[in-house]
């Protein structure tokens, strides 16, 4: 992981992300689109706004961005934060950046994966004295859920984690229990955060266009879980479970993961009801209440190999 804090240089005239500038500067540096990367810039300013205006950022407080492209942006990040840190994973974009965001002197870019770099430490040293930081991304597709979940999982110190991705993911994010895009990742991210769609992208307003439309999500972190467990580990295999074949009840996909021994099914069938909870029905209906009631049931109860 290498850092550079951009120089101060010229007044900019137009903002970065417009499809002039954006076509102006890849040309200019020769850039092609990585596809493995799912490199797709915004070009539309308003977007670029109201997703920077959805982390409730300010003068005291900091923004760290995964992936800034070409710096579109960051540009409106620095414009409303005390400091603003980028991940970028593509070196080939680096002294695009340099030049593009030369009027901000409070932004420095981390050349980095961000799966792999050390982000508590990042926060430690980057974001130090600051009110509060947010997270803010326009993230590859086929990355969205292992990022997300990182900073999730990690309790990095953020107050949001303001995103574009896959509109299908977002709502994914978002489910209620019982809706066709309610499953386990919607139980992890609202265990976690408290979710909210804050705008809808049509692929028109990408270069590239992607082959699908994104939403703007925000996820407010929460102070504490909305229920109580007492092993994480077992509420989420539990929930992984109910979910590993969805048609199937949660009578089924429990017994096979926790009950697998001969009588197994009938022993499951009588602790889904000592559970209050009724075996024939499938985990997309649970709450992430009735999650806790039966983890927290299985108590010490001990696991068979997976």
């Amino acid at each position: 992981m290498t850092e550079r804090t951009l120089p101060h240089g010229r007044e900019q005239a137009e903002g970065i992300g417009t499809p002039r500038k954006t076509k102006e500067l890849l040309q200019k540096h020769g850039f092609s689109f990585k596809k493995s990367l799912g490199q797709n810039f915004l070009i539309d300013a308003n977007i670029l706004r109201n997703i920077a205006e959805a982390a409730e950022l300010g003068p005291k407080k900091g923004a760290l961005e995964i992936g800034p492209g070409i710096g579109a942006l960051t540009e409106k990040l620095a414009e409303r934060s005390g400091r603003v840190v980028a991940i970028e994973i593509d070196q080939r974009l680096l002294p695009m950046l340099e030049e593009s965001l030369a009027d901000y002197p409070n932004v420095s870019i981390v050349h980095g994966d961000v799966l792999k770099v050390d982000l508590r430490a990042l926060f430690r040293e980057r974001f130090a004295g600051l009110e509060g930081v947010s997270v803010v991304a326009n993230l590859p597709y086929y990355i969205t859920t292992p990022i997300v979940m990182r900073l999730l999982e990690e309790r990095l110190p953020v107050e949001s984690i303001v995103v574009m991705i896959q509109k299908e993911v977002a709502d994914r994010f978002s489910a209620a229990p019982g809706s066709k895009d309610y499953g386990s990742l919607s139980v992890a991210v609202q265990y976690y955060a408290v979710p909210d769609i804050v705008a809808k992208v049509p692929r028109t307003v990408f270069i590239p266009q992607p082959n699908v439309d994104s939403s703007v999500v925000r996820l407010k972190m929460r102070e504490k879980p909305p229920v109580q467990v007492y092993d994480e580990a077992r509420f989420f295999e539990v929930v992984q479970a109910a979910f590993v074949q969805r048609r199937k009840t949660l009578l089924n996909n429990l017994q096979q993961r926790f009950f697998p021994t001969a009588g197994g099914k009938e022993e499951c069938r009588a602790f889904l009801e000592g559970c209050g909870i009724a075996p024939e029905r499938r985990g997309e209906t649970l709450t992430l209440a009735e999650f806790a009631i039966i983890a927290n049931a299985l108590g010490a109860r001990p696991l068979p190999s997976a």
